[in-house]
């Protein structure tokens, strides 16, 4: 089993180009396709915590067409934005790259070279 994981949507470039650069490096992570199986509300919150991001907002893809339907530009908690990112996906940002209890966005993939290298 790798001690990488990555959160992967196929059909994005940055995503793929992300996957490309872990196994350039010698790494064959652990792909979770999270369109298909969404990160649980507990998940997610564990993956804020190894962002180490203030807010989920940070890493939410505020141009979906989905976060402008569910009118997400006010201001909401994490406890109410976390479940909608497990009932709709498509708001997580990707891909989100995870090593221990640290992780990155692979925006621009070169991030996840901060994982490798420590």
């Amino acid at each position: 089993m790798s001690n990488y994981t990555i959160y992967h949507n196929p059909r994005c470039s940055k995503s793929r180009e992300t996957l490309a650069l872990l196994q350039e490096n010698g790494i064959e992570p652990e792909i979770i396709l999270y369109l298909e199986t969404p990160p649980s509300v507990e998940t997610l919150a564990e993956l804020a915590t190894k962002l180490d991001v203030e807010s989920v907002h940070d890493f939410i893809r505020d141009k979906e067409a989905i976060y402008k339907e569910l009118d997400l530009d006010d201001l909401m908690s994490d406890q109410e934005l976390l479940p909608l990112m497990n009932e709709y996906p498509k708001l997580i940002e990707r891909p989100i790259v995870v090593k221990g209890n640290k992780a990155v966005i692979g925006r621009p993939p070169e991030n996840v070279l901060s994982l490798i290298n420590n």
